[in-house]
């Protein structure tokens, strides 16, 4: 089995669980990602506030780092809590000496009870040493208010916090929206920023007083992103969905602030099988991205065998099907198995061929659509229904069985794309196949990105 990327957060033990290291951890494993700690401090905290913070010393802080990056090594590293300017100076020293590229900051300042978590001089100290080696900064409004010296009442406002920041040495900032007031507060928006260009990142904003350990969580889930290798945008992209969801889900516990619930689905659906794990991981990447104009008429969905799938029953896939809701792709509710049929006709069929090809999304035809698979390097087939038997044309699914066998015996590859142009109540369709469902959504992002 390979190795899941590894992800070491650095940053303060919270003993309710909801925030800081704990946290931390859980988001990372939800994204199938290895969690490693560095604890900066331990703190007496709950839903209501910190109670008491006992601070590591720089000394042992930097043996905990040492320890892990020198023998396991590390595909990103995540700050969060960080007690004084002497942890910050530790930090610099090793992530510079062991030349770590993908540092996340989290500017953990302030708890959501109120109590403060970092000094002025610290805060100083994590300015001058640490942006400078950060591939990104991810304050909130308070904390980028803080940093900027500048009130955030507006995103204009946010813009210019994140270029200011920009200007203190991070390569990206990200400034999370989700404290905004006013209008703008109907949406979570956050702003990133490269030195050339922002981006904005939209969510739906949930009114719950449960967000306990939401910056840690988001951080995190960036930090995993980006080891598991996507660029900033799209470990951006990827955070947001993911944090917004465990906001959704988020549990009161406790009589102040609940806590996020993030990888409810994977809690729910841990032990069952590896495809529906594996399907839910990728669904949440596509859902609320803006790719309504992929969804066909018919609807889309997303399937993954399991290994030696023999039938139907042996291929999950989504009830309901990926849907279209405004330009987002949506799902209405977990993966099951036997929930596709024509998808599981394809599978099947390209299985026989190659069993490791053991996922396929169905997405709308169009020839520019066509055109964008060759020209980004996919690999291009289609069939003619006209050509199909008639035999083969009453059978529910069977239809689809022949036009992909018919593709994979002529070409003796398996293709990154199938399609064909559709028949007497037929709609045209293109099939993208792939190994496992992240590889099927991969592609699917690539040519999203040329459309």
């Amino acid at each position: 089995m390979k190795n899941p990327p590894k992800v070491l957060s650095i940053g303060g033990s919270d003993s309710s669980g909801g925030a800081g290291i704990q946290a931390d951890l859980k988001a990372v494993q939800a994204c199938g990602c290895y969690g490693m700690s560095v604890i900066t401090a331990v703190t007496a905290q709950n839903s209501l506030g910190v109670q008491g913070v006992f601070p590591v010393s720089s000394a042992f802080i930097r043996q905990q780092l040492i320890s892990v990056i020198s023998d396991i090594t590390v595909d990103a590293v995540k700050t969060g809590m960080i007690w004084n300017s002497g942890t910050v100076r530790v930090i610099s020293d090793v992530i510079g000496r062991y030349k770590v590229q993908k540092l996340v900051i989290d500017p953990v300042m302030v708890a959501k009870g109120g109590s403060v978590l970092m000094k002025e001089d610290t805060r100083k100290a994590l300015v001058k040493e640490l942006f400078p080696l950060a591939l990104v900064v991810t304050p909130n409004i308070p904390e980028a208010e803080s940093l900027s010296g500048m009130k955030i009442k507006k995103i204009a406002h946010m813009r210019k916090a994140a270029e200011i920041i920009f200007n203190m040495g991070a390569k990206n900032v990200l400034v999370k929206g989700g404290h905004l007031h006013g209008e703008e507060k109907k949406v979570s928006m956050d702003i990133l920023y490269d030195g050339k260009k922002y981006q904005e990142f939209s969510a739906e904003w949930i009114n719950t007083k449960n967000t306990h350990g939401t910056g840690c969580t988001f951080a995190s889930l960036l930090a995993a992103g980006i080891a598991q290798g996507r660029n900033i945008s799209d470990a951006a992209q990827f955070a947001k969905i993911m944090v917004t969801k465990a906001i959704k889900n988020s549990i009161s516990l406790g009589k102040g602030h609940g806590t996020l619930n993030v990888g409810i689905e994977y809690y729910s659906l841990k032990g069952k099988n590896e495809c529906l794990l594996e399907l839910q991981k990728a669904v949440n990447y596509l859902m609320y991205r803006k790719l309504g104009k992929l969804i066909p008429e018919v609807s889309s969905n997303l399937v993954y065998a399991k290994k030696d799938a023999r039938n139907e029953k042996q291929v999950a896939g989504f009830p309901g099907r990926i849907i279209r809701v405004l330009d987002e792709a949506h799902v209405v509710t977990n993966p099951q198995f036997g929930a596709s049929g024509h998808m599981a006709h394809v599978v099947l069929t390209v299985m026989k061929h190659d069993a490791s090809y053991r996922s396929a999304m169905n997405i709308k035809y169009a020839e520019k659509t066509v055109d964008i698979c060759k020209k980004v390097g996919f690999t291009v087939k289609s069939f003619d229904r006209k050509d199909e038997p008639i035999e083969k044309k009453d059978k529910e699914g069977f239809s689809l069985e022949w036009g992909v066998n018919k593709v994979l015996e002529q070409s003796k590859i398996i293709p990154d794309i199938i399609y064909d142009k559709g028949g007497w109540g037929k709609e045209p369709m293109i099939r993208v196949l792939g190994k496992n469902p992240l590889d099927v959504v991969n592609k699917i992002e690539r040519l999203f990105k040329h459309l």
